[in-house]
């Protein structure tokens, strides 16, 4: 993440980690100064796909998280290069772009985000899997609606 210059994606449903351990709010100040383009897609906290998975991982307080980690980020959703969204897709992963690196974080039934595997890939000539993901985020993103608190 912190080096990345031109691009930062994020596509998940809370992502609480990023704005309480990662300091993404900083982050995401330093990036757009710098010119990066920073795209993330959250969770739409009252939707039913937010609700649904908030069951299934037994975890009440999703929708929750997924409003406060928008509270933490809303102050940069008027910087340059930045924009907010949310999403009521159902979320088979979890997808972290920075510039040619990506973190993939499958989801499981039953089981939290951060006790499931994550891939770490590279795009790489003539690699697939790099740009298979960054095609499910372009999907995920052309859904999404911008963020309103």
């Amino acid at each position: 993440m912190g080096r990345a210059t031109a691009n930062i994606e994020v596509l998940v449903y809370a992502g609480g980690f990023l704005v309480e351990s990662l300091d993404f709010v900083n982050v995401v100040r330093t990036k757009s100064a710098a010119g990066a383009e920073i795209r993330i897609l959250l969770g739409e906290w009252d939707s039913d796909a937010v609700k649904a998975r908030a069951g299934e991982e037994g975890l009440p307080s999703l929708p929750q998280r997924c409003h406060s980690t928008l509270e933490y980020l809303w102050e940069t959703k008027d910087l340059p290069g930045v924009e907010i969204r949310d999403h009521r897709t159902t979320l088979y992963n979890s997808i972290y772009r920075f510039d040619d690196s990506m973190l993939v974080n499958t989801h499981s039934y039953g089981a939290y985000a951060a006790k499931s595997p994550v891939q770490h890939l590279q795009r790489v000539p003539g690699g697939r899997l790099f740009s298979y993901y960054l095609e499910s985020f372009e999907a995920a993103w052309a859904t999404g609606r911008p963020a309103v608190l």
